[in-house]
């Protein structure tokens, strides 16, 4: 199923997930899946996709700026119970954040099942650029988010799941 995440940078220090978790608890929006790094590797990537595609989308003086200053901050990757809810509120508190399409998937727990999934997106010829995911117990499901290259498609193939 198509589930909207929410990215967003929170400087890398203590206190500020507590800070974010708490305004949306506060607020009754729950936290469905979460992943946290730090964003100096996101801005790895951003170096690196500009290296492959030759545009320039900053001088270098900024990429190693940004590379520097981005250690700082950290990279949060999330899916809540109320987007939109969500969206609203972190707008009105001046957080930084962007949102893209990814697809949610219940996948039984036990083995074999992220394998049984990862392996039809590579049949279907999709991109996987980053997976995370959520385990509760051995008796529930698990909740995995999956960030394709081509949404569309993998929107199409994975609708039922």
């Amino acid at each position: 199923m198509v589930r909207t995440e929410i990215s967003l940078f929170l400087k890398n220090v203590p206190g500020e997930l507590g800070r974010l978790s708490t305004l949306l608890g506060e607020a009754g929006i729950n936290i469905d899946a979460l992943t946290i790094q730090d964003a100096s590797s996101y801005v790895q990537e951003l170096f690196k996709a500009r290296g492959k595609s030759l545009k320039r989308i900053a001088s270098v003086a900024s990429y190693n700026s940004m590379r520097k200053d981005s250690a700082e901050f950290a990279l949060i990757r999330m899916l809540v119970d109320q987007t939109d809810k969500a969206i609203d509120l972190l707008s009105k508190h001046d957080y930084l954040f962007d949102i893209m399409p990814v697809i949610a998937v219940e996948l039984s727990n036990r083995p074999g099942e992220l394998a049984r999934i990862s392996t039809e997106f590579g049949e279907q010829g999709i991109n996987i650029n980053y997976v995370y995911g959520t385990v509760s117990s051995p008796e529930e499901k698990c909740l995995f988010v999956f960030c394709p290259e081509d949404i569309e498609l993998a929107s199409k193939i994975f609708k039922d799941y």
